[in-house]
């Protein structure tokens, strides 16, 4: 029986670490032995989350690591919670970048190539859950020493968040000049090697100042033209355009009074301040094809109850007869107004767009073909497809 007992005892506190949250109150490393004069396996930093494999014996405890490494660590380390009087010890050797660099708030470091796949599980034939650029901080909390082994970027052991990439692509965040100098070195017919990294440049420059697009697409344009590839050359043109246009971007109080009095124009109703009634929703469209309730705990919208349409989405107050719209599907009868000389309507072009309106609109690598011009409390989300435009839409900010 008491074997038994000893048992049970055993089989409750390994529970209770399974259901506790174990992080670690100083930098450290993670050990192949309960021993500092072992070999280490990676760093550790301050606030990394760990799950306890073991009971402390000898003054250290078995762990597992965010990336699903397995080692020892000192109990000394260990604690339930993080304060402020926390006595953090540094490890000077510690690749791993505190917060508060004005790239990121937490643990990190930075992507280091072009179009870098974060994937649900530490394996290249995992899902792939996100596409990451150059320059792009990531939340970091172990590293391991081996560049050939997988590091979690999600800052977190949650299998819904995880996501995870070679070692070797993350470091200190690359140098633009640096960068540009290194493409300027190449030789001209090293064809590979400059869209290489001139991809590198282009993504890098996405994630600095504005400043920074014309020099890096100048460089990639070199590439694109050798390569002699039609849709990448009409990509690349158009992103020169918008490099133009964010460099001499617009004021925030032009923009808003540039868009002040905008106007949604759906089968030849216009709307008042983007509003209509509901009736007048009704008598122009019809009853909506489909009704449904969407929760709104910012409040934002003036209704729970939404419309839609084919070619509308609204937000519809039926006691207050209002109808507020939130998103049009551009045709010859719908457009946005701006201004009684100007107009974003189904004759629009993207690269028209982009030649009127570069100075107003903001743009991301990341969500190409879709562009937002800020409002006071909102910003117009506006898409196109196949170089037309398609839809527009009211973001609101919680």
């Amino acid at each position: 029986m008491k074997k038994y007992y000893f048992l049970i005892a055993i089989l409750s506190s390994v529970l209770l670490h399974a259901q506790e949250r174990y992080f670690l109150n100083s930098d450290t490393r993670l050990y192949t032995a309960a021993n500092t004069a072992a070999e280490f396996l990676g760093y550790f930093k301050y606030g990394a989350e760990v799950q306890l494999l073991s009971e402390s014996k000898n003054g250290w405890y078995k762990v597992k690591a965010d990336n699903l490494s397995e080692g020892y660590i000192p109990e000394q380390y260990v604690a339930t919670r993080l304060n402020a009087k926390d006595v953090k010890v540094r490890d000077n050797e510690n690749p791993i970048l505190e917060g508060g660099d004005n790239y990121y708030g937490g643990n990190h470091l930075f992507v280091l190539v072009a179009g870098l796949k974060a994937r649900a599980q530490p394996d290249k034939n995992s899902k792939i859950r996100e596409i990451l650029f150059v320059g792009d901080p990531v939340a970091i909390n172990y590293l391991p020493k081996n560049e050939d082994e997988w590091v979690n970027i999600s800052g977190q052991f949650s299998d819904e968040y995880a996501r995870f990439t070679l070692r070797k692509f993350v470091g200190k965040r690359p140098d633009f000049n640096t960068l540009l100098k290194d493409f300027d070195k190449l030789d001209v017919n090293n064809v590979t090697e400059r869209k290489t990294v001139g991809e590198r440049l282009v993504q890098l420059a996405w994630n600095s100042d504005n400043a920074k697009l014309i020099p890096a697409y100048q460089r990639y344009y070199e590439v694109v033209k050798q390569l002699n590839d039609p849709k990448l050359i009409d990509d690349t043109e158009l992103n020169m355009a918008i490099a133009k246009g964010l460099v001499k971007h617009k004021k925030q109080e032009e923009i808003t009074a540039f868009t002040k009095k905008s106007e949604f124009v759906v089968k030849g109703l216009k709307t008042k301040s983007l509003f209509f009634t509901q009736k007048e929703l009704i008598n122009a469209l019809g009853n909506p094809v489909r009704k449904a309730t969407i929760s709104d705990e910012c409040g934002l919208y003036i209704s729970e109850l939404f419309y839609y349409y084919p070619d509308l989405e609204a937000s519809v107050d039926e006691k207050e007869n209002k109808a507020e719209v939130i998103k049009i599907f551009i045709n010859q009868t719908n457009k946005l107004v701006f201004n009684v000389n100007t107009a974003l309507d189904s004759s629009l072009t993207e690269k028209n767009f982009i030649e009127k309106y570069g100075t107003y609109i903001g743009a991301s690598i990341k969500n190409p073909h879709s562009y937002s011009i800020p409002l006071e409390d909102s910003h117009f989300e506006i898409e196109f497809k196949d170089g037309k435009l398609f839809a527009i839409e009211i973001i609101y900010y919680c």
